[in-house]
């Protein structure tokens, strides 16, 4: 079976000031997303799934219709999607929240909004994060070998080093593993750059400016998954819920989810690695660089110009 990969399309980039996923960056105009799909389809995915908003549902599937209807998987069937749509009142029955909340749920609830219409291994990413050849077909690999597992995930993780951005500090999630490569813990970073004398530094979780190991592995969510990470992590989003009924803020992200599984014991997550270089427009000052990035893959023929 295929596996599936899921895009985490709904957040809008307030730093960038719009929708980043519908931003054509290429040279004929492409998307990150344009990108993501095309590495993904020749690593082996079969279907792919958006997780959106319902006000831009829209123009994602006109954009899906008029660019990817003739794609073909690698054993030459069509390439499959589905769009569904994550927004604050699909939550679990007989919950409430408060009703002054305007802030999504976060990626760990709109990864369960596609339950019902994944059956499969499947990979989650980021709708306006590069991640590169490599890391698809090194998680592709990992779902095809784990499809009829359950209670073991994975991570790519990503050299702290290669996810940096020139025009202002990022966050970022380091990761540390137990001797078998099993995640053990992710410990959010914030305001993290590359200072003058060539070390990166960044404030850790107790608001502490620390020197950081460019070499570790920090985490851009690309994630992997079997069907049966639904159950579990729809049963800790219940209990987070209803913890955080009336706070505004309060997020559920997928690094918790793992982090209480992990904690529980109901699932293990493999930390893998790739040697590709992450991109993506955090800052508006980034686009320039983005462009250039993509055309200069167009000119040395790493992807097809155009690509669809």
């Amino acid at each position: 079976m295929k596996p599936t990969l899921l895009v985490l399309a709904a957040g809008m980039g307030s730093r960038y000031g719009g929708l980043k996923q519908m931003d054509g960056l290429g040279p004929n105009g492409e998307t990150i997303i344009d990108y993501s799909i095309y590495d993904a389809v020749h690593a082996g995915f079969g279907k792919v799934v958006y997780i959106v908003r319902e006000h831009f549902k829209p123009q994602f599937e006109e954009l899906v219709e008029k660019k990817y209807s003739h794609v073909l998987c690698t054993d030459g069937t069509p390439l499959r999607f589905e769009f569904v749509t994550q927004e604050l009142d699909k939550i679990p029955a007989g919950l409430t929240y408060n009703p002054e909340r305007q802030k999504p749920w976060g990626t760990a609830h709109a990864v369960l909004m596609a339950k019902d219409v994944i059956n499969e291994p499947f990979a989650v990413i980021n709708g306006d994060d590069y991640y590169g050849k490599e890391s698809f077909a090194i998680i592709a690999k990992w779902l095809t070998a784990h499809d009829n597992t359950s209670g073991h995930y994975c991570m790519v993780g990503f050299e702290l080093d290669h996810t940096l951005s020139e025009s202002g500090g990022v966050s970022r999630g380091i990761c540390s593993a137990d001797r078998s490569h099993f995640l053990t813990h992710v410990e959010e970073h914030h305001n993290i750059s590359k200072a003058g004398d060539g070390n990166v530094y960044g404030e850790n979780s107790r608001g502490e400016r620390v020197c950081l190991d460019g070499k570790a592995l920090a985490s851009m969510n690309m994630w992997g998954f079997t069907p049966d990470y639904f159950e579990k992590s729809e049963a800790i989003f219940k209990d987070f819920i209803a913890k955080n009924l009336n706070e505004l803020k309060a997020e559920f992200y997928i690094p918790y989810a793992i982090d209480c599984m992990i904690k529980d014991g109901s699932a293990k997550t493999e930390l893998l690695s790739t040697p590709s270089h992450w991109f993506g427009v955090t800052f508006k000052e980034d686009r320039p660089g983005v462009v250039a990035k993509f055309k200069e893959f167009a000119d040395k023929g790493i992807y097809p110009s155009p690509l669809y």
